[in-house]
């Protein structure tokens, strides 16, 4: 039986709720999240071949200047810019909006800066010293790793070699892994690690596997046996693989013999997790957490999905574990997290990707203590990875790695 207009269901929005889900999920340009705008024109929303909606100037910048033509970021379709038209069904609605409701203030937008979720920051712990990477160099990166001491950056994407591998200062240095699944290729590539030893360990969604290179792109191992959707994935000090599986609801241990390229045990140590994504071992503890991504029936309804962070010791037993909800509770800051990493001192950091900040959670034993990070020139923060005094983020709003620090002097951008 239809439910009448005004019996409660769950994910019911407002009609100002609604308003704010057309400007974040119509309205703006899903590479640069800038707002369309007719007024402007390099932000008018273009139709391509293909159906899918871009700002003007991010066709001009995705596309080839003598060939005219850009591949659609999103279904990878060839189009032409010649045959792209103005979308005059989304100017529409703009302009509808903005007769509907003329006093009411803007939306909440993710901008540049970032500042959106908190309402009274002004300022943060950590600065942009060094950005590298760009559309072309990185395409839609999903996880990033630090091998060894010396800083080198591995990053994985969408390109035709999946597996980037840049110097501290972001030069390119090399890329391994090519599009496919035959041996020694990745096809859908979600998280990177990097072993104590040098080696590299990506998860592959697309061919369900774990695969092991070195840090030359050389292929040592695969691992497939009874995988439904690895996602997330690290190594601890002794250079064992952990990673989640989205599906299955698991975190596994792989023991490997990497001179021999063989696998000496593979064993699930945790079993009860809901949708794992995120992993991350802490070499000083030896402690590991697990961002679950928990059902919509699990809280109360809303646009903001909840999270849950889980630590676990070196033994897998659980040590502790906070949500998005009780955070929001306990200090009235919506914080959507996403990903997360250990500081050297142990403490816990998160990333909020919908709002473009990173957060550190402190010593979660002694309960959170939330305190920002970043919250400026982030745009969707995928993933992020520790190194001495500086933070490093992958943000695929930009297809770009940024360095961050506590030096208040910018460096130069790569």
């Amino acid at each position: 039986m239809a439910e009448s207009p005004a019996s409660p269901s769950r994910g019911t929005l407002s009609a100002e709720g609604i308003l704010r889900e057309i400007q974040i999920n119509l309205l703006e340009c899903k590479v640069c999240f800038e707002k369309f705008s007719t007024q402007q024109r390099e932000h008018r929303p273009q139709n391509l071949s293909c159906g899918h909606v871009l700002c003007l100037e991010c066709i001009r910048a995705l596309s080839h200047p003598l060939l005219r033509k850009l591949e659609c970021p999103f279904c990878r379709q060839l189009c032409s810019v010649d045959s792209t038209s103005h979308c005059q069904a989304l100017s529409d609605l703009q302009e509808l909006l903005l007769f509907r409701s003329p006093t009411t203030s803007a939306p909440p937008h993710r901008a540049k800066g970032g500042l959106g979720l908190a309402a009274g920051l002004t300022s943060t712990a950590l600065h942009l010293c060094t950005a590298f990477g760009g559309w072309g160099t990185l395409i839609n990166p999903t996880g990033i790793a630090i091998l060894g001491s010396s800083g080198t950056i591995v990053v994985v994407h969408d390109g035709e070699k999946r597996v980037a591998v840049f110097s501290p200062q972001g030069r390119k240095l090399h890329s391994f892994g090519r599009r496919g699944q035959g041996s020694g290729e990745i096809c859908f590539p979600m998280d990177v690690a990097v072993t104590p030893c040098g080696h590299v360990v990506v998860t592959d969604a697309g061919d369900k596997a774990v695969k092991v290179f070195t840090s030359r792109g050389n292929h040592v191992l695969t691992v497939k046996h009874s995988l439904q959707m690895p996602w997330g994935v690290d190594t601890d000090s002794c250079g064992h693989i952990l990673f989640s599986d989205v599906q299955a609801g698991t975190l596994s241990q792989v023991k490997v013999d990497y001179t021999q390229g063989l696998v000496l045990e593979h064993q699930t140590v945790i079993s009860d997790l809901q949708h794992p994504k995120a992993v991350d071992c802490c070499r000083m503890t030896g402690n590991t957490a697990v961002m679950e991504h928990l059902p919509d029936d699990t809280y109360p309804p809303g646009k903001h999905r909840h999270t849950r962070l889980r630590v676990f010791t070196k033994d897998f037993h659980l040590l502790y574990q906070t949500d998005s909800f009780s955070l929001m509770l306990q200090s009235t800051v919506r914080l959507n997290m996403s990903g997360v990493a250990f500081d050297r001192d142990g403490d816990a950091i998160v990333i909020d990707s919908n709002q473009g900040m990173v957060w550190s959670l402190g010593k979660l034993q002694d309960g959170p203590a939330l305190t920002p990070l970043v919250g400026d020139d982030l745009i969707r923060p995928v993933g992020l990875v520790t190194l001495n005094n500086t933070l490093i983020v992958l943000d695929s709003g930009d297809h770009t790695v940024k360095i961050y620090s506590a030096k208040s002097d910018a460096g130069p951008m790569i």
